[in-house]
């Protein structure tokens, strides 16, 4: 069987240059050239081996050695920037997907800044933070609360061990169970979406083992129907993994993981793909790597180099991924004898043989001064290869020209998401006339969600792009997207549609891609599914987007890039779906979770609600937004004349919903759409006919609550008050926990699992009924709460 025709085209590019040598007829590089860039490997591959030895004996060398000859083709020869300003917003972009090979980026990253340095020092970037320095390399992989003596003297960066935005050119935490290769193609669509034709290339480093992951497939597939022409995928393919040295079919003989190899795995998805069998040849590399930028395809295209992992460093395959030679061992320093033999330079030897100077008190400061010395060697073999280095800094000279002469401009139509939070600040304290419900209608929490989310897109002319895990309608988020041109985005055929198409039920690359998006800076991606799946399968790339929005101010003090998480058909109302979709779950995943100010959850009841809530979590500009909106529709209640706080008091995250009349009987906190609408409508009149007056709070984001200043807190919602409620809520009863503390009403709160059992099928009213969370057992378990004697 073979394949339909495919939009991508398959190129073997052993065929296009020869044999591969300097002597082919179309070979792209010259005899000096091929002699830099081996030069240039052979210091990077030793300065990989002495990262590992040093720290010690941590990272992942090799990986990082086999790809570093065509990471130097990207960042020498391709890639079109400005090393001078690794903020310039037209640059092309390199993003390591493959987070484990983060001793190759800094080994890279490093000998990059001391080209500069010898050979142009006025181009290196002015702020110290936006350099990473040969000096830098003492921090791999160290805290940052580290306290040697050069460490501190030196002011070197704390790296981290997979890679993030708190080191420059960087743009994401990656290397998290392939959300890398997602959020990278995020960031390829941020650009071609922002800029349109002639966008920004992103430049992705990954291996066949980062490809395994079903994220990873989800991912191709969606920019390859995308079109996504300016994502280019290298594949370090050196077959070895943690446990495998096949991890792919080849030569007609199985895997142990996969019965595809990564060419394969990508042309399937409709991408351009060149093999490289001779991975590492810097003439089929850099011709590649050309040949990859005059495709007119209109597809994307992946690179698949066949390497060899940890080349020449005396360990290979599986080996080698994350482990190496010995301390200061004798095949440690045969590893580096190529780099120092041919000027007789030595190593530090101030190591005795059992490395008892390195171990116990002090052992850290001295391993330290070994490092640096062994980094000098480094520093002076640049030095002494000044033609090499000459080479390179004019090449970087070269990329910057390159850049300069594109002249990328936002194209026509370009979203301005600073339109989104300048309305959120100016127009989210009270609902907007277009908005606004009329008490006695009826309407869906997802539907409201939609319509706020259109009034922001069309504010912004499109800055948020929508996805859904094939639940657009039925979790209402392409209500997000009207006015905009209909169908899904393509950046060849729709590039104006608001919606995207990402691989049908597939929530795990969803995320991944827009909180790529969203990192590029321009759009705030949303997707959306059912809560009981978003939440969880959402949780690794919205904890990497949170990383990677921390680590972005050790460089650059902005404020966080939103992504937003439809958490839909959230709670027991959906039960017609039964306990496997309406999951009370999914808050506690994320509620509380994150940092401060990283993530805010928000959990209206009222559809009213959706909007002040949704402005005031875009004010705080957290990583994360964490929506969870109900599927039935819901009547609009009459606040006022039901006594009830108006809905912008939702905003404040805990709010009373309703005050006592007279002397209070007690105090009940709700959370959850489905029992405050069963509390209103059900229970509260049968309290009130029987005389019981109660204070009653609503949980609308514990986020936004811990936002506020400490003595506000208090204000609403006092330590003394939150001892003496109890508790009604829809999601799981640890999320509940923080607004009741005492034990009478943590003993008397209601919650889905209180019977010990997940719930069964059926309509919402009888899912509740089953869950003791109706109205009339709100009514019967707050009567018993209210008149059990409170013990001295």
């Amino acid at each position: 069987m073979q394949l339909a025709p495919r939009r991508g085209v398959y190129i073997d590019i052993a065929r296009e240059i020869g044999d591969g040598g300097p002597l082919g007829a179309q070979s792209p590089l010259s005899a000096h050239e091929v002699a830099c860039y081996e030069e240039l490997d052979l210091v990077y591959r030793s300065l990989c081996t002495m990262l590992y030895n040093y720290v010690p004996m941590s990272g992942h060398p090799g990986g990082s050695i086999s790809s570093g000859r065509f990471v130097a083709g990207i960042l020498f020869d391709v890639l079109d920037y400005d090393f001078s300003d690794p903020d310039r917003a037209d640059a092309d972009l390199i993003s390591y997907a493959a987070g484990h090979k983060a001793m190759g980026l800094y080994a890279m990253w490093a000998l990059r800044n001391e080209i500069v340095r010898i050979a142009a020092p006025y181009r290196l970037p002015e702020d110290e933070r936006l350099q990473l320095r040969l000096e830098d390399l003492l921090g791999f992989r160290r805290n940052p609360v580290a306290r040697t003596p050069l460490f501190t003297q030196l002011r070197a960066k704390a790296l981290d061990g997979h890679p993030t935005p708190a080191t420059p050119f960087v743009k994401l935490a990656t290397g998290a169970s392939g959300v890398g290769v997602a959020s990278s193609l995020g960031l390829a669509l941020g650009a071609s979406d922002f800029y349109g034709e002639g966008a920004p290339r992103v430049h992705i480093v990954e291996g066949e083992g980062g490809l395994t992951p079903g994220r990873v497939s989800e991912a191709l597939a969606a920019a390859g129907t995308a079109s996504l022409s300016n994502a280019l995928l290298h594949v370090d393919w050196n077959q070895a993994s943690i446990d495998s040295n096949r991890v792919c079919r080849e030569d007609r003989k199985p895997g142990d993981y996969v019965q595809w190899n990564p060419a394969e795995l990508a042309y399937l998805h409709d991408w351009n793909v060149i093999l490289v069998e001779q991975g590492m040849s810097f003439q089929q590399i850099l011709a590649a790597q050309r040949r990859a930028l005059a495709l007119e395809t209109g597809q994307p295209t992946a690179i698949v180099y066949r390497t060899v992992k940890g080349w020449r460093y005396g360990i290979e395959g599986k080996a080698s991924h994350g482990a190496g030679h010995k301390l200061c061992s004798t095949e440690f320093h045969e590893a580096l004898q190529p780099l120092v033999e041919s000027r007789q330079a030595t190593l530090p030897t101030c190591c005795d043989p059992n490395h008892k100077r390195c171990e116990g008190e002090g052992g850290a400061t001295v391993m330290e001064l070994c490092f640096w010395d062994a980094l000098q060697v480094i520093r002076d073999e640049l030095a002494a290869r000044r033609p090499m280095v000459d080479y390179f800094a004019d090449r970087l000279e070269q990329a910057r020209t390159r850049l300069t002469r594109h002249a990328r401009a936002p194209r026509a139509q370009a979203p301005h998401v600073d339109a989104v939070y300048a309305m959120a600040r100016t127009e989210g304290s009270s609902i907007p006339a277009d908005l606004a419900l009329k008490p006695g209608a009826s309407t869906t929490l997802r539907q409201e969600l939609g319509r706020a989310i259109a009034r922001l897109n069309r504010e912004s002319g499109g800055a948020f792009l929508i996805a859904s895990a094939d639940l657009l309608g039925s979790t209402s988020v392409n209500v997000g997207a009207e006015g905009f041109p209909q169908g899904y985005w393509n950046a060849a055929g729709n590039p104006g549609g608001r919606l995207l198409s990402v691989g049908g039920i597939c929530e795990d690359a969803m995320a991944g891609l827009l909180a790529g998006l969203s990192s590029y800076g321009h759009h705030i991606g949303l997707a959306s599914s059912y809560a009981a799946f978003l939440a969880p399968l959402a949780h690794i790339a919205a904890r990497l987007h949170g990383i990677g929005s921390q680590a972005r101010l050790a460089i650059s003090p902005q404020p966080f890039r939103p992504l937003i998480l439809a958490c839909a058909h959230a709670g027991l109302k959906t039960g017609e779906d039964g306990p496997t979709h309406a999951d009370p779950q999914p808050l506690q995943l994320l509620q509380e979770n994150f940092p401060p100010g990283v993530c805010i959850t928000l959990t209206p009841w009222d559809p009213q609600e959706l909007w002040p809530l949704l402005c005031a979590a875009l004010v705080k500009r957290p990583a994360v937004i964490a929506l969870f909106v109900t599927r039935p529709n819901e009547p609009v209640l009459d606040r006022e004349q039901l006594g009830l706080a108006p809905p912008p008091a939702a905003a404040q995250g805990l709010y009373r919903l309703r005050a006592v009349r007279g002397r209070a009987d007690g105090t009940v906190v709700l959370q959850g759409s489905e029992v405050a609408y069963a509390f209103v409508q059900r229970a509260l009149p049968l309290l009130l006919a029987d005389g019981v007056d109660l204070d009653v709070y609503y949980v609308a984001s514990a986020e936004l609550f811990d936002a506020l200043p400490a003595r506000e807190q208090e204000r609403i919602y006092s330590p003394q008050r939150a001892c003496a409620a109890m508790g009604i809520t829809g999601f799981t009863l640890p999320t509940m926990l923080r607004w009741v503390t005492g034990e009478r009403g943590r003993a008397a709160t209601l919650h889905p699992f209180q019977k010990g059992h997940f719930l069964g099928s059926g309509q919402a009213q009888m899912v509740l009924e089953e869950a003791g969370l109706d109205g009339r057992s709100q009514y019967r378990a707050i009567l018993r709460f209210v008149e059990q004697p409170v013990r001295s």
